[in-house]
């Protein structure tokens, strides 16, 4: 966000539960040749108890086959039957030797339900988990999901959980698949691969206007930022700490795997004179309706110096506010505290929809859906508005649906920005700074795409070589 706000002090509507999810965000291989590649999965569980506060299926995903597999393209599958018939459940990474940020985790339901299963938890993997060369595995992949309202599960009944399996042996009751084509396990009857899908297609929409810029440039002053329609700012004001700096030269840009980054630095000493906050933004607002992604990196700990400190990360859309309480102002926020702030004594992921608001005294018209633990590390952000619903996604997962009171009435601009809402987290003088890393961002004009379609139009814009497009129209 771009102006001060005190944030979610009084909002008109409850938080939205989140709900269960929608396709991975995961990248299918263009070719695959099935006689040459095979997956086992072996399996061991943490909580072995027929009633447990989670569930923890811990996997080792092994290449039995004699090609090089690429995670991306492949899912397992662990199935189980739901508490009650309107229970959601959400998925954790505790840990993995590919790195949690690289594994994704995403609940469906089963065409043709059974005694024992009739929900699924699908465990994928981004490009960031490499791959696999014959015979290798994945190590540990801890990993557990819970009801969202933290009620106990009952496990007893779940086909794929195995109470006896204390030590990791192949288990045939999960699936392993790779770009489609079952390579491991069995699923539940009347559900294999031959039975009718849930999911939904993957291939985007062919045509349709769209930005996406993957953020190849060579510092703040490459004349390249301004030509595609970006602004560092430079300019003074909120949203922050009063009388910071945005600093522009803190925008820098690295190529990380081969892949190009932009990293947003934020640092201070404790005062404002010393404060220096970061932001990037479209010069157009001409964004409205359609689907927004990115691939954001947050972090919990500075890169140097003493932690606590009060910051917010970001990736929104917004317009101006034309007087208070202005019924055609928009704006639509991911926002993450790592310290917390707003009344929050820890870290919090806040989605946000603003109908309107007013400074003095303080008035908020939004609907907002949170989660109160870390985000540190990379993640899909999906944003979608059509002319009934907003939706946010996080990692393949359905985060908050918000109302259609809070649609947008005039087109907007995309923003990143990193900053601090006050010196009051962390009081020190002693020096530091906190790192935001981008890696990609995309419109896609009045259309909705999902997790999956948005992840295979990324991959078709990288295998493309194409580092951006813009093709929407102006305002």
């Amino acid at each position: 966000m771009r102006f001060a706000k005190k944030r979610l002090r009084a909002t008109a509507h409850t938080a939205v539960a989140v709900a269960m999810g929608a396709a991975a965000l995961t990248a299918l291989p263009t070719t695959a040749s099935a006689a040459a590649d095979g997956l086992s999965v072996q399996y061991r569980t943490s909580a072995t108890g027929a009633g447990a506060d989670q569930a923890e299926p811990w996997f080792k995903v092994k290449n039995t086959g004699t090609t090089s597999v690429p995670l991306s393209g492949v899912k397992v599958r662990y199935y189980f039957k739901a508490d009650s018939p309107d229970a959601t459940y959400r998925f954790a990474c505790s840990w993995a030797v590919k790195g949690c940020a690289n594994v994704t985790g995403t609940f469906g339901t089963l065409a043709n339900p059974t005694a024992t299963a009739d929900r699924y938890l699908e465990v994928g993997f981004t490009s960031g988990a490499g791959s696999l060369a014959p015979g290798a595995d994945t190590g540990d992949l801890q990993l557990r999901f819970f009801q969202s309202n933290w009620a106990s599960l009952n496990q007893s009944d779940d086909y794929s959980f195995g109470a006896s399996r204390t030590s990791y042996g192949d288990w045939t009751k999960v699936t392993a698949q790779l770009a489609g084509t079952l390579l491991w396990g069995q699923a539940p009857a009347g559900n294999g691969p031959t039975d009718p899908p849930t999911d939904p297609p993957t291939d985007p929409p062919a045509e349709g206007a769209a930005l996406f810029d993957d953020f190849n440039y060579s510092g703040h002053t490459d004349p390249r930022i301004s030509a595609n329609g970006w602004n560092v700012r430079s300019n003074s004001g909120g949203p922050g700490v009063p009388g910071a700096t945005w600093a522009p030269e803190n925008v820098t840009f690295a190529t990380t795997g081969g892949n190009s980054i932009m990293n947003l630095e934020t640092s201070t000493a404790g005062t404002a004179a010393s404060t220096e906050q970061t932001e990037i933004l479209t010069r157009s607002t001409k964004f409205k309706n359609g689907t927004y992604a990115a691939r954001v990196r947050f972090n919990d700990a500075p890169k140097y110096g003493p932690d606590g400190d009060r910051l917010v990360q970001t990736f929104f859309t917004i317009n101006d506010l034309k007087a208070p309480m202005a019924d055609d102002y928009a704006e639509y926020d991911f926002e993450y505290l790592p310290n917390g702030g707003w009344g929050e004594p820890a870290n919090i992921l806040y989605t946000t929809s603003w109908e309107t608001y007013q400074a003095d005294p303080w008035v908020a018209v939004n609907q907002h859906t949170e989660a109160r633990q870390s985000f540190s590390g990379w993640h899909d952000l999906v944003l979608t508005i059509d002319n009934s619903t907003i939706k946010y996604y996080v990692d393949g997962q359905l985060f908050g649906t918000h109302g259609a009171q809070y649609l947008p009435e005039r087109p907007m601009s995309i923003n990143f920005n990193q900053w601090l809402i006050d010196l009051a987290g962390q009081t020190s003088t002693t020096a530091r700074a906190y790192d935001q890393q981008v890696d990609y961002v995309m419109h896609v004009k009045d259309q909705v795409l999902t997790p999956a379609q948005v992840s295979a139009k990324l991959n078709a814009y990288r295998s493309a070589g194409t580092r951006f497009e813009d093709t929407v129209p102006g305002a």
